[in-house]
């Protein structure tokens, strides 16, 4: 049996379960004090988009989208997570072909035939193992593991690839109307707090409105390839987007000269 073993716990995440929902129970004491109401979202679900820096910079904001689509959605057989390569160059894709995926709060079972019957289909997608090492997708796992305790994982790392090659592969996931998508991306870095929040304006007005053109005006993302796919696939299915949280590095660090930006949102069915 192989494993898709952690990468990244213990530097982006806490390696021990009881700290990861520590961390959990802290971001949703917090929502208790800014009061959130998941159903002002008045949309069921189909994928939401969340950050990936460590827990204590970006771990609220991607709660906050975790949470809305647990609530709002019925029930999830299957949580496929997609996010950017930044350790390797890749091209088109790979889906994690193991049987099972290491996380401290316990292995999520992987989709396996889901996982297969993708690689078969599309031509750009393969399987390398070592693509796998990769942090954008590992950090949303704990979240998966917690909110939807029984769903099987597809994980797909995305490199030198089409818009339209990821955004085809999205179509084909909302096929599968128990299937959430969870779109992986942080937003500007190492900007000043003011250039940043004018960089990630832009984006959450592309996310907001599900707008290409918007996006591509200036928006700084690292997984902006796969936002944009995703904006595609929805106006293609006429779903709606919600933003949902909005963030950055300097709200913890309080350093406003070199900053990271963090959203979550929800797209889905009205």
């Amino acid at each position: 049996m192989t494993h898709r073993t952690t990468a990244v716990s213990g530097q982006f995440y806490p390696a021990d379960c009881e700290e990861i929902e520590a961390y959990i129970g802290r971001f949703n004491d917090a929502l208790q004090e800014k009061p959130f109401d998941s159903s002002s979202v008045a949309l069921m679900p189909r994928a939401i988009i969340v950050p990936h820096a460590g827990y204590i910079y970006s771990g609220f904001t991607a709660n906050i989208a975790f949470k809305t689509a647990q609530e709002m959605s019925g029930e999830i057989d299957c949580v496929v997570v997609i996010g950017p390569s930044h350790r390797i160059y890749l091209k088109g894709a790979s889906v994690a072909l193991f049987d099972t995926y290491d996380s401290p709060c316990a292995p999520l079972a992987i989709g396996a035939n889901l996982s297969k019957e993708l690689k078969v289909h599309f031509e750009f997608i393969s399987y390398l193992p070592t693509a796998h090492n990769e942090h954008s997708t590992e950090v949303q796992m704990p979240f998966v593991k917690h909110y939807f305790t029984e769903a099987e994982v597809v994980e797909i790392v995305y490199g030198d690839i089409a818009v339209e090659e990821l955004s085809q592969l999205i179509d084909e996931l909302f096929k599968q109307k128990r299937t959430l998508v969870v779109i992986s991306t942080d937003l500007s870095h190492f900007h000043s707090l003011q250039q940043a929040k004018a960089l990630d304006a832009l984006c959450m007005q592309g996310v907001a409105d599900l707008d290409i053109a918007a996006l591509e005006k200036g928006c700084e993302a690292c997984g902006l390839l796969g936002v944009k796919a995703l904006t595609l696939s929805a106006r293609r299915h006429g779903f709606k987007s919600k933003l949902l949280n909005y963030s950055t590095s300097a709200d913890v660090t309080k350093d406003q000269s070199s900053v990271v930006g963090y959203l979550s949102a929800v797209i889905g069915e009205v």
